[in-house]
C-alpha cells in the first residue's frame, strides 16, 4: 500500500521549491533593476506588494550592507511606505553636505583659485581687511593690505593673476587660516556654530550681486570639471588642485530619493551661490539648497550674515557649520525661529537621511532617524561618532573617488577629537555622557566590505 505524505513535509517541499524560484528569479534580475530586495534586507508588507517602489541603481557601488541599510530607509519612510499611500504631515527629507560628499574635492576652493586667476577678488571699503570678518586678527588685517593694499581701489578687482605676492597672501588665509608668514588669521569665533576661515570665502565677495557671484561659481566649475582628475593649477607660486567629479551614487541616491518622495536638500558650508550653480548637477535645484547665506545692501552681498538660533542678523556668529548646520535645516527647512532651532526637532520633523564626510556636518548627521551616511575622510569627531555606532543606523563608506588608506592610528576619541565652542580640544561624549572609546579605522581603500 503507497504511503501517505505527512501534511508537514507536504508543506515543506513546497516552500522549498518557492523558496528556489524566488532566489531563482531574484539571480536573473538585471543589475540596477526594480526588483524585490536582497533576502538580509527585510521588506514592508507596502513595499512587498508594489513593484514600482524606486530602487538605487548604483547599489553595487555602495560599501557593505551601507545600500541595504538605506534602501530599507527609502522604502520604509519614502511614498512606499506611507499608510494609505497619504503623505504624513511633515513630509520626509534628507540633507547632504556638499564638498566631498557629493562631489569629490571642494567647490569654495576651486571658485577661489579661479578668483585669483582671473582677477575677481574685489579690494574692501577703506582697504581694511578686517570688514571682511569680525573675527580677523589684526596680524591677519596687516599681512593683506601690506600684500594687496595699494594695487587698487576699495571696490575694484585685486591684479592676482599677475601679482604673485597678493595672491599668496589670500590664498594662505583660505587654505592655512594663516599670514603667509605663519601668523593666526581668526580668532574668538564660536568653533561650533561657525569656522571663520570657511564664512571668510562668502565674506570677500562683498560688493557682488548674488547673479554674479552665480555666474563666477558657475565659470569655475566649468573649469573644474573639465581638467583631468588629478590635474594641477598654478595659483600665485603655489599648486593646487583643479579638478572636481560628481560622484554617480550620490546622484542616483537624490533620483531615487525624489522619486520615492523624500525631499533632498544641500546643506554646504560653502556660500549659497556656490551651492546653487552646483546642485543643479545632482538635480537639487535652488529652493533646496542652503549654504552661507549673506546679507545684502541695495541687492549686493554686504559681507555679513543672517543669524539663526537667537543669533541676529549681521552678528556674524553662525552659519551651516556644526550647530549652525542644525539649526538652518531647523529654520530654513521646517521654519523654527530662535533658539529653538539650534536644538533637535521632535523624531518625525527630523530628517529621514543625512550625510556627509567632516565634522562640520556631524550635528544633522546625527539628527537623521533613519540612516546617516559618514564618507570616511578621516575628521576625527565625525568618525568617532560613526565608527561608534551608538543606534546601529550609521553607514560609514570610504570616499567613492580616489578613497584614503587606513589610518595607522586609531582616532583620539578619548582624548582631542572634539572640540569645543572655545576651540579647546576635549573627548568625544555619547548622548548619555559616557565617553566614546578610541576607534579603528575599518572602512578605508581596500578595505573587505564584508
Amino acid at each position: 500500500m503507497r504511503r501517505r505524505t505527512p501534511i508537514r513535509l507536504l508543506l515543506t517541499t513546497l516552500t522549498t521549491i518557492t523558496t528556489t524560484i524566488v532566489v531563482s528569479a531574484t539571480l536573473l534580475t538585471p543589475p540596477g533593476s526594480a526588483s524585490a530586495p536582497p533576502a538580509s534586507t527585510a521588506p514592508t508588507p507596502a513595499t512587498a506588494a508594489r513593484a514600482d517602489c524606486p530602487q538605487l541603481r548604483l547599489a553595487d557601488r555602495w560599501y557593505g550592507d551601507n545600500a541595504e541599510m538605506i534602501q530599507r530607509v527609502i522604502d520604509r519612510r519614502g511614498r512606499c511606505g506611507w499608510p494609505g499611500g497619504k503623505a504624513p504631515k511633515v513630509k520626509p527629507y534628507a540633507v547632504f553636505d556638499w564638498d566631498n560628499t557629493m562631489i569629490k574635492n571642494d567647490i569654495s576652493d576651486q571658485t577661489i583659485f579661479w578668483m585669483l586667476g582671473h582677477d575677481k577678488v574685489l579690494q574692501p571699503p577703506g582697504r581694511d581687511w578686517r570688514t571682511t570678518s569680525r573675527f580677523m586678527t589684526d596680524e591677519g588685517a596687516r599681512a593683506l593690505r601690506r600684500a594687496c593694499g595699494r594695487l587698487a581701489r576699495p571696490g575694484t578687482p585685486l591684479p592676482t593673476s599677475t601679482h604673485v605676492r597678493c595672491a599668496d597672501e589670500i590664498l594662505s588665509v583660505r587654505t592655512e587660516k594663516e599670514t603667509t608668514d605663519g601668523d593666526p588669521v581668526f580668532a574668538g569665533f564660536p568653533h561650533r556654530r561657525i569656522e571663520a576661515s570657511y564664512a571668510w570665502v562668502g565674506q570677500i565677495l562683498q560688493g557682488y550681486t548674488p547673479a554674479q557671484v552665480r555666474r563666477i561659481a558657475n565659470q569655475a566649475r566649468t573649469a573644474a570639471l573639465k581638467a583631468p582628475i588629478g590635474a594641477t593649477q598654478k595659483v600665485g607660486s603655489s599648486r593646487e588642485t583643479a579638478w572636481i567629479r560628481y560622484y554617480p551614487v550620490m546622484r542616483d541616491l537624490v533620483r531615487t530619493l525624489k522619486r520615492a518622495g523624500i525631499e533632498p536638500w544641500i546643506v554646504s558650508a560653502s556660500p549659497k551661490e556656490f551651492a546653487d550653480v552646483w546642485g543643479r548637477g545632482v538635480g537639487i535645484d535652488r529652493a533646496h539648497t542652503l549654504g552661507v547665506f549673506q546679507l545684502r545692501t541695495r541687492g549686493r552681498l554686504n559681507g555679513h550674515l543672517e543669524g539663526c538660533g537667537g543669533v541676529p542678523d549681521g552678528a556674524d556668529a553662525i552659519m551651516t557649520y556644526i550647530d549652525g548646520k542644525r539649526c538652518f535645516i531647523n529654520k530654513r527647512i521646517l521654519g523654527v525661529q530662535g533658539p529653538r532651532a539650534l536644538r533637535p526637532m521632535p523624531r518625525a520633523q527630523r530628517p529621514v537621511i543625512s550625510g556627509g564626510d567632516a565634522t562640520t556636518d556631524v550635528s544633522m548627521l546625527k539628527d537623521a532617524t533613519g540612516v546617516h551616511i559618514a564618507l570616511n575622510r578621516n575628521s576625527e569627531e565625525l568618525m568617532c561618532v560613526a565608527y561608534d555606532n551608538a543606534d546601529g543606523r550609521w553607514a560609514v563608506n570610504p570616499m567613492f573617488i580616489e578613497p584614503l588608506p587606513r589610518l595607522p592610528e586609531p582616532y583620539p576619541c578619548t582624548t582631542t577629537a572634539y572640540v569645543d565652542a572655545r576651540g579647546r580640544e576635549r573627548p568625544v561624549h555619547r548622548p548619555d555622557g559616557s565617553v566614546i572609546p578610541d576607534q579603528e579605522d575599518t572602512v578605508y581603500a581596500g578595505a573587505a566590505a564584508g
